[in-house]
């Protein structure tokens, strides 16, 4: 990071301390200047140093902060409801809230059905070319506080993607948005003519979805 980048984040940090410190604390205030220099390192294409300092100010955070994190918990999960009541125009498909998920179907064939899961931690590697999927459209919806999604896609599936990461980074081919409020929407030029259809929903408070298209 330059000198110019330095002063910015600087005098960004001590107007944040004028303007908010009377309602939070020193520690409170250290917390969130670490997860935003995470975020400036991510940018900077310094991932593992970012994503440390990320780490670091949101466990500060969560420590100073027990119930008010609770609280977006909560009202992340309500979100969910709402939102995977909306995605799936059917009845039959599978809801899960779980505080840690791990979906490892990149490594031999799974069956594919329609799923909305939320979770406080996640991870997902999902390859559509082992998926044996039960119905024409499937929707899979991740939702959660923290999540790495993986996405391999080949071409004759019709794809839909609705993602949206408040910190983190949406890698799709040579496209890449890293930081704050990343979002992504996206619709495979083939998905009206496909027979297999499946509509990806996304949205995490931090974490990292990387889309390959095969």
């Amino acid at each position: 990071m330059d000198r110019n980048r330095w002063i910015a984040v600087g005098l960004m940090s001590l107007g944040f301390i004028m303007l908010f410190g009377r309602w939070f604390g020193f520690f409170t205030i250290v917390a969130l200047l670490l997860m935003f220099a995470g975020v400036l390192q991510i940018r900077e294409s310094h991932v593992k140093k970012g994503y440390i300092l990320l780490g670091v100010g949101a466990v500060m955070l969560l420590l100073e902060h027990l119930m008010l994190i609770i609280g977006i918990s909560l009202i992340s999960l309500g979100i969910f409801y709402g939102k995977s009541k909306r995605a799936h125009t059917t009845t039959g498909y599978i809801q899960k809230q779980n505080f840690m998920s791990n979906f490892d179907w990149d490594r031999a064939p799974w069956v594919m059905r329609s799923l909305s899961v939320w979770h406080v931690l996640g991870e997902a590697d999902v390859d559509l070319s082992l998926a044996l999927p039960e119905e024409r459209q499937t929707v899979l919806m991740f939702h959660g506080m923290l999540g790495d999604i993986d996405l391999m896609i080949p071409d004759y599936y019709g794809v839909e993607i609705e993602a949206s990461i408040l910190f983190g980074s949406i890698h799709m081919d040579d496209r890449k948005e890293t930081g704050i409020l990343n979002r992504v929407r996206y619709k495979s030029p083939n998905y009206e003519a496909s027979e297999y259809k499946v509509k990806f929903i996304v949205s995490y408070l931090g974490g990292d979805l990387n889309i390959r298209m095969t």
